[in-house]
């Protein structure tokens, strides 16, 4: 297994041996592509899947620092809390393979805390809004996270 994010196209794709099984919608950052850390931008590049946070949780599930907070989101609790960052469902963390490009320093993904990870169901898929991390509708991103373990290659392009 591996996976591609294609930041033009704004989608993410899940290959098995060479075939394309999956392709989700997604965002990445409104700020585009980058990788140093305080740039709100999606990195580029090699990753391995770090950690995969979630397992078993609700549909929905709040996370805060990769822990669930006990909340669970609806409509009327995103309307309470405007102007948050959801990450709902299910965390994959990255950890970028290229040492200067993606990993070490300023660079490293998995200190920028780059995730794939679900999003509140009103926010649009197809649209670079994230502040770096790659969203994705809660419904795949469990789907997701049920066909991939940690190792899993992810390669981000533009």
């Amino acid at each position: 297994m591996r996976i591609r994010v294609d930041i033009g196209r704004q989608c993410l794709e899940l290959f098995d041996n060479g075939a394309c099984i999956r392709r989700y919608p997604v965002s990445t950052a409104r700020n585009g592509a980058g990788e140093e850390n305080g740039s709100l931008r999606t990195p580029r590049g090699r990753h391995r899947i770090r950690a995969r946070i979630g397992a078993g949780a609700p549909y929905g599930t709040v996370f805060r620092g990769r822990r669930p907070t006990g909340e669970c989101w609806t409509p009327e609790f995103a309307a309470a809390h405007p102007g948050r960052d959801w990450v709902l469902s299910r965390i994959l963390w990255l950890c970028g393979e290229e040492p200067g490009r993606n990993r070490l320093g300023r660079v490293d993904s998995m200190r920028r805390y780059i995730y794939i990870h679900g999003t509140g169901d009103d926010q649009p898929m197809g649209v670079p809004l994230s502040h770096g991390c790659v969203r994705m509708r809660n419904r795949d991103v469990i789907e997701l996270f049920e066909l991939v373990q940690c190792g899993t290659r992810v390669e981000i392009c533009e």
